[in-house]
C-alpha cells in the first residue's frame, strides 16, 4: 500500500487515477467522527479491498457504511458503487 508522497521529488511520487492500494479503513456512518475516528473503523486494507467489500454487501445494507481513504477523503455507497463500475477497478469481475 502506499503512503502519502514524500515533499522531497513529490512529482517522482505522483500517478495519475484512481490509487486503489492506497490505506484505507471502512466505516459505519453513525459512529460518531470526532477525534478518535481513525481508531473506529471495522476493517482496514487497500482502497480496492474495501471496495470489494462493500460491494459484496447486500445492496441495501451499503449505505450504512463508508470508507475513509488516505488523504482523509470519504466515499459514500454510491460512490463505492460507481467506482466498482470503473474499467481500472482491479476486481472487476
Amino acid at each position: 500500500m502506499t503512503d502519502h508522497p514524500s515533499t522531497y521529488n513529490a512529482e517522482d511520487t505522483y500517478r495519475e487515477g484512481i490509487q486503489w492500494d492506497d490505506r484505507a479503513s471502512l466505516h459505519r456512518v453513525d459512529d460518531g467522527g470526532g477525534l478518535l475516528d481513525k481508531s473506529k473503523g471495522l476493517r482496514d486494507g487497500t482502497f480496492a479491498d474495501l471496495v470489494k467489500h462493500m460491494m459484496l454487501l447486500p445492496e441495501d445494507e451499503r449505505s450504512k457504511y463508508y470508507i475513509d481513504k488516505a488523504g482523509d477523503r470519504k466515499f459514500q455507497a454510491k460512490e463505492v458503487t460507481a467506482l466498482a463500475q470503473l474499467d481500472d477497478y482491479p476486481h472487476k469481475a
